[in-house]
């Protein structure tokens, strides 16, 4: 003979109990008898410590309310601050590690390591290969990539514009000579 189970009824379970007056949380407010449905943090110091108040009395305790009561501007900045981390120590993702030794066979971090694929191309000692390093270019490039790049470069570093400085200067003498000498090896 077989035991038959018990059935549970899921609505028995997710109603709440009926209260009783043992129960009832009397309105922390003097001079009330109201049940004291609603709960509010007794202070910015114990805000996990509760005082259970009636709706028309939680109201006005809430309306005077003011967590930063009594702190300094720089108190009030800290917690601020740490609240956008819930108060947690932060630290950078990759812990400032850097990425020496990775071998990068797809290339994908190729603008890091331009003058290692330089030296390795064998590219370093023709004239060109120098004009493409000056204006931070890579073979194969058009006129108008160049022409692109070089109006980019003149921009940042004319004198005018670092207020006369004279290391700007020379920077833009040596981008105009390899400006010259990219736009003479692409031809017109």
């Amino acid at each position: 003979m077989t035991k038959r189970r018990k059935t549970i009824d899921l609505d028995d379970l997710l109603a709440e109990p009926p209260h009783g007056k043992a129960d009832m949380r009397i309105c922390a407010h003097p001079d009330c008898e109201l049940e004291g449905e609603f709960r509010a943090p007794r202070s910015p110091d114990q805000v996990r410590d509760y005082i259970w108040f009636c709706l028309e009395h939680v109201r006005d305790y809430n309306s005077q309310w003011n967590y930063y009561a009594g702190m300094s501007e720089e108190e009030i900045e800290s917690d601020r601050h740490g609240t956008t981390f819930w108060h947690r120590p932060t630290w950078p993702l990759n812990g400032n590690r850097t990425a020496h030794g990775i071998r990068d066979d797809f290339g994908f971090f190729d603008s890091e390591n331009d003058q290692d694929i330089r030296q390795n191309a064998g590219l370093q000692d023709s004239p060109e290969a120098e004009a493409l390093a000056i204006m931070n270019l890579s073979p194969p490039v058009t006129a108008d990539a160049i022409k692109r790049r070089y109006k980019e470069l003149v921009k940042q570093h004319h004198p005018d514009a670092n207020g006369g400085d004279k290391l700007a200067e020379e920077r833009l003498k040596t981008i105009n000579q390899a400006y010259t000498s990219l736009m003479q090896s692409v031809g017109p």
